[in-house]
């Protein structure tokens, strides 16, 4: 009888710690990411800066894609080189006729259920749907046919006023830009908006000799 018993404490002593190992492995905390590491800020000549949540997990290559390219400074001083009234405007082209893209290869379509709301984000692509590479639009109004078509992978959060401002055109006569864009973890400080809203003061002119030299009419 005092053998079965020792034998029984063992038993469940050894349970016990298993038990325990069990816990320690579940109870190991996951990676903490920094919620500003996900966040796009779209500094704009229209007046104020665009501030978008970014999805990685609903579309993880395009977010390393605008991330990348963003952090590289790809996107600054481009314009909106199509932007149709009660649709969209769209940026991301260095050759501003919506047919350029960055030197980084094409990337695999993320589509998603996320729907084309007003400030949804999405990827342009080609006719391919695997043709995305760095242009994409910000949605003026929901467009729910391009529903599951177009890669979403972000949503303005603030500033949609300064988005609503753009000029339109295909392409504008005077097309606004991304002054800046920045990621949120990189703690960039947006411009000053009042002076690039100032127009230039034009130079005088430079007078020379010869100048000095000719009648007065």
């Amino acid at each position: 009888m005092k053998r079965f018993v020792v034998f029984l404490m063992v038993a469940l002593f050894g349970a016990g710690i298993a038990n325990a190992q069990d816990e320690t492995s579940v109870a190991a905390p996951a990676p903490v990411v920094d919620e500003a590491e996900n966040i796009l800020h779209l500094d704009l000549s229209s007046g104020g800066r665009v501030t978008i949540k970014l999805f990685p997990q609903t579309a993880p290559a395009h977010v390393e894609r605008i991330k990348t390219l963003t952090r590289q400074g790809f996107y600054n001083g481009l314009i909106f080189h199509r932007v149709i009234d009660g649709f969209m405007a769209q940026t991301g082209d260095p050759t501003g006729t919506g047919m350029g893209g960055s030197q980084l290869p094409d990337i695999k379509a993320e589509f998603n259920p996320m729907p084309h709301l007003r400030g949804t984000v999405s990827m342009a692509r080609a006719q391919s749907d695997d043709s995305a590479n760095s242009q994409f639009f910000i949605c003026f109004q929901p467009r729910f046919a391009l529903d599951n078509k177009y890669t979403v992978f972000g949503r303005v959060t603030s500033g949609m006023q300064y988005v609503d401002a753009i000029q339109r055109g295909e392409p504008p006569a005077m097309p606004d830009k991304i002054v800046q864009a920045s990621i949120g973890a990189d703690n960039v400080a947006p411009p000053n908006f009042a002076a690039l809203a100032q127009p230039a003061t034009p130079a005088e002119p430079q007078i020379t000799l010869d100048d000095l030299s000719k009648p007065l009419n």
